[in-house]
């Protein structure tokens, strides 16, 4: 076996030693090991999940051959969840790999009980009755939920869980924490330290950007009545007086500047998101309370004192113009303050810990100084039990999806337009309340497509009428389709539905990124997904 450090090296890259780490310590349940199901768990093996247990107690037929490829001829009769456990394990020798031959329905009505020993339940190709239970289950053990499926050429997925916090939320696009517009001692020290008017052609060309700015911010406001530039014109202004300053066309530093300049624009303090969350009820910790909740505690404390409105200091700073003395210099101004705050928020969170007579070292320094580093982007997910979903869904998002025009197809057999999205997620139910009817899915026995159409179309509009929506259908179109399908489950399909599924379990896992909030559904007909928050 490789070393875990070559092994796993893009990934590391991504999601760092302590993601890597969460990974290796989960612990994963697998209900389902069909293609959808198969295809998850693939790719969290190939990851370095820590351990899985795979829960099917069907036995492998013929037709599993054409789309399940963790599966092979001589495997036919025997036990699908050894022979795809036996496959996964062939993949990473790393991974501990079990399996029960069991149907999950079952094991959710007998041991509800079983499933609180696992971090987190991957369930795939379960009818609507089995996803309620099973998310009453998970909610009360505190495990984390995902639901896949694939049927033809549609599929979901949808997470489920009471609360999920994220530290590391890693967004694509963050405004540098650089602190232009409010500049501590130490950075406008340094600033004032560097003459903008120096004539030297090399020390003029290789002052940093921040500190230009700076200089240039309270030049200003020392004219401004001691504010900066807020309207458009002002902003252009002070964008020409950055432009002054040049001695030659060819500066990339003060080009740096310019296109800098927005950064000393905004506005000062806290996010409305970061407000929410210290302004949350959980942030009143208890002994009961998450070490986040902690950290959030003393993050508002540190706000409200020693950070004057602001947050504690990233510490970094993007690449520059610059000479590597003055850019060394400049970073490590931001570093100390950095760990300056990261000082002062220690020392909150152990006066915290010990108040609510907590161990006052339970939650490591190497945590600590991540949230400091990533507090301007926290991130908590609260989800809707399904039940709730199911039951009551927002009326108001279900008619805007119903006649959302963005995401509109034209109904060949009508002068209509439907969302592709919402209808596929009324009929997967719709097929759930007719498969609970009949005992079978529609369009699963040949000779009776048509009358299997006719009822899954009056058990849609039934749906429609149970949610609040009387008065509205869906397409013809869409409704053969699903009958078509005969709950297939495609290899396609069911590759990019495990695809997006391993993905989210990811993020779950490590802690890292921003899980989906909502339903995401999946339109193989034109290749289209759409997230519904229903």
């Amino acid at each position: 076996m490789a070393e875990p450090k070559t092994k796993y090296d893009r990934q590391l890259r991504i999601w760092g030693d302590l993601g890597q780490a969460a990974l290796e310590k989960a612990n994963v349940c697998l209900l389902n090991c069909g293609p959808t199901g198969s295809e998850t768990l693939k790719n969290l093996v190939l990851g370095g999940i820590g351990s899985i247990t795979v829960i099917d107690g069907s036995k492998v037929e013929v037709g599993d051959l054409g789309n399940n490829f963790m599966i092979e001829e001589a495997s036919v009769g025997q036990s699908k969840a050894k022979s795809v456990c036996a496959f996964l394990q062939e993949l990473n020798d790393a991974v501990k790999a079990k399996f029960i031959e069991e149907y999950p329905d079952r094991l959710i009505e007998t041991t509800p009980s079983f499933f609180s020993q696992f971090t987190l339940v991957i369930a795939t190709q379960l009818v609507e009755d089995s996803m309620v239970k099973l998310d009453r289950i998970c909610r009360e053990a505190n495990v984390m939920l995902i639901f896949a499926r694939s049927y033809g050429l549609t599929g979901l997925v949808r997470i489920s869980v009471k609360e999920h916090t994220v530290i590391e939320s890693k967004p694509d696009h963050f405004l540098d924490d650089l602190r232009l517009n409010n500049p501590w001692p130490e950075l406008r020290e340094f600033a004032e330290s560097i003459d903008l008017d120096n004539s030297d052609p090399v020390v003029h060309k290789h002052t940093p950007y921040v500190a230009i700015l700076v200089n240039m911010a309270d030049k200003w406001t020392s004219t401004h009545s001691g504010k900066l530039p807020s309207t458009r014109e002002e902003k252009k202004e002070f964008k020409e007086l950055i432009r002054s300053k040049m001695i030659e066309m060819d500066e990339d530093n003060y080009k740096e500047a310019i296109e800098a300049s927005f950064k000393v624009f905004a506005v000062r303090g806290i996010s409305s998101n970061i407000t929410r969350i210290i302004n949350d009820n959980c942030a009143e910790v208890d002994s009961s309370s998450s070490d986040f909740w902690v950290m959030v505690a003393a993050l508002k404390e540190f706000i409200a004192n020693e950070g004057d409105g602001e947050p504690p200091l990233e510490g970094s700073i993007p690449d520059m113009t610059s000479s590597t003395e003055t850019y060394v210099n400049l970073q490590k101004i931001y570093q100390a303050k950095a760990e300056a705050d990261f000082l002062v928020v220690e020392k909150r969170v152990r006066n915290i810990l010990e108040k609510i007579d907590r161990d006052p070292g339970s939650i490591s320094k190497s945590t600590i100084r991540s949230f400091c580093k990533n507090a301007r982007k926290l991130t908590v997910c609260r989800y809707r039990p399904i039940e709730e979903e199911f039951n009551s869904p927002s009326q108001s998002e279900l008619q805007k999806y119903l006649t959302d025009e963005e995401y509109r197809y034209r109904d060949n057999s009508a002068e209509c337009y439907q969302n592709f999205a919402v209808g596929f997620y009324i009929l997967l139910r719709a097929v759930d309340r007719f498969a609970a009817n009949y005992n079978t899915f529609p369009g699963q026995l040949e000779g009776e497509l048509d009358d299997d159409i006719s009822r899954l179309k009056t058990i849609a509009v039934g749906l429609l009428g149970d949610l609040g929506c009387n008065g509205s259908t869906l397409s013809e179109d869409l409704i053969n389709e699903m009958c078509r399908y005969g709950a297939a489950e495609l290899h396609t399909v069911a590759a990019f539905i495990g695809g997006i599924a391993s993905q989210e379990v990811i993020k779950l896992i490590t802690r890292q990124f921003i899980p989906m909030l909502g339903t995401f559904v999946f339109n193989g007909i034109d290749h289209k997904s759409q997230l519904l928050s229903l």
